[in-house]
């Protein structure tokens, strides 16, 4: 179904479309213009439940972290991640030209 873009330039995702994809209020919405029209990303927010039950099985004998030290870990791995997509961003456009 069309819906008109608001005076804010808003626009409505339908409700079946955002139940299929499982978008909740508070998550980001990242758009980019792709072949002349718009794609919408949606990346919901960081989660603050614990993953040590998912993980449990990698963490055994790890020193206990306070608070902290496992934001600074988090942030570590977070700028290591970022060097590397920037490094491999780099190379991909020097083989370009």
């Amino acid at each position: 179904m069309p819906h008109r873009v608001g005076a804010k330039g808003q626009l409505v995702i339908e409700k079946e479309i955002r139940d299929q994809l499982g978008v909740q209020p508070g998550w980001t919405a990242h758009q980019r213009i792709v072949d002349g029209h718009v794609e919408i990303n949606f990346v919901p927010p960081p989660q603050r439940r614990s993953l040590l039950g998912v993980l449990a099985r990698y963490a055994t004998n790890l020193p206990p972290m306070s608070d902290n030290e496992w934001q600074e870990a988090r942030e570590a791995a977070w700028a290591s991640s970022w060097m590397e997509k920037q490094a491999l961003m780099n190379a991909a456009k020097e083989a370009v030209q």
